[in-house]
């Protein structure tokens, strides 16, 4: 008898749903959640389940609005979801409870998929998190060649773009699994929507908050540092991933000053510097914060600030301690 996939045993779950049944991204989609969603959103319209798929706050990114053009995914802001409620189920994607950047919203939260840091036992009654992958869209590809179902072009290529994005073309973070997605999918993808969404990866009114903040680098052997005004969560990481790329930064604190308190980025390309202890150190005792060894977040509320310190020179002392420390 052929034993039951990870598709099966999730589909037998939703299918007991007392109500709606939702899928629900961080609060900030980016390329890689948004294709995880609606590539789960299709297979389990293929066993039967609906579901739709929510999501807190904003799509800030350009090409993260661009795949919704691109691809037709019909994403509902949950203060606009009226249906939302306590009876519904919900399936987290690319997120887990616990996470700062993951509201929980009114549903009962059944089932998480990620490929994050493994944030505890939250009670799931299904769970695949999977925090050796590089992207959340190469466990939804997986469900996809493990069940033998074709993903219709449009799919295929969201979940390539998905990979290509949080794996950094396959050089950040980027395992096996990935690698061997991104090749099976690349075939069935339409490699002309992934040229016109690189060519959207930023807009007109980025560039001068990236003037801005270049003014502010400052680099200390191979540590970098980015102040920002109050930008969104993926300008703050792109321009962080900029200032990798100069020469001699292997790791990168960059971060945003906002009337609730302070976001940052974290980036490292140092083997021996894991950014989300990193980021852990930087906010230990005022706020919290996680993500993987190559790329982190965390915030640090207002209320938590200390008048008499200012945040510049806590972080850059913070960081460079954590650096200095012994192997």
């Amino acid at each position: 008898m052929k034993q039951a996939s990870k598709l099966d045993n999730l589909v037998d779950l939703l299918k007991q749903a007392p109500d709606e049944v939702f899928l629900q991204p961080h609060n900030v989609p980016d390329p890689d959640a948004i294709a995880a969603c609606l590539g789960l959103q299709y297979l389990l319209a293929q066993r039967g389940v609906k579901a739709v798929i929510v999501y807190d706050r904003d799509i800030e990114k350009a090409n993260s609005l661009k795949m919704l053009e691109l691809f037709a995914v019909d994403m509902v802001p949950a203060a606009k979801a009226a249906t939302l409620g306590e009876e519904d189920w919900s399936v987290l994607v690319d997120g887990q409870k616990g996470n700062a950047n993951l509201t929980e919203l009114a549903t009962d939260e059944v089932a998480a998929i990620d490929h994050h840091e493994f944030m505890g036992d939250k009670a799931y009654r299904f769970m695949d998190i999977r925090p050796d992958y590089g992207s959340c869209s190469t466990i939804i590809a997986e469900y996809f060649f493990e069940n033998a179902i074709a993903p219709p072009g449009l799919v295929a290529t969201a979940l390539l773009y998905g990979i290509f994005m949080d794996t950094d073309n396959l050089t950040r973070g980027a395992r096996s699994a990935d690698i061997e997605m991104f090749y099976r999918l690349y075939p069935l993808s339409d490699l002309r929507l992934i040229t016109e969404l690189r060519g959207n990866e930023i807009a007109f009114s980025d560039l001068a908050l990236y003037a801005d903040a270049f003014r502010s680098v400052e680099v200390y052997d191979e540590l970098g540092f980015l102040r920002l005004a109050a930008v969104n969560d993926s300008l703050l990481g792109a321009a962080g991933d900029i200032v990798l790329s100069v020469a001699g930064v292997e790791v990168v604190v960059a971060y945003s000053v906002r009337p609730t308190g302070i976001k940052l980025s974290v980036r490292s390309q140092d083997r021996v510097v894991a950014a989300h202890q990193l980021v852990r150190y930087l906010v230990e005792g005022c706020g919290f914060g996680g993500g993987h060894a190559h790329m982190a977040g965390g915030f640090i509320p207002v209320e938590n600030l200390s008048p008499a310190r200012s945040i510049d020179t806590l972080l850059k002392h913070r960081a460079i301690r954590f650096m200095e420390r012994p192997a």
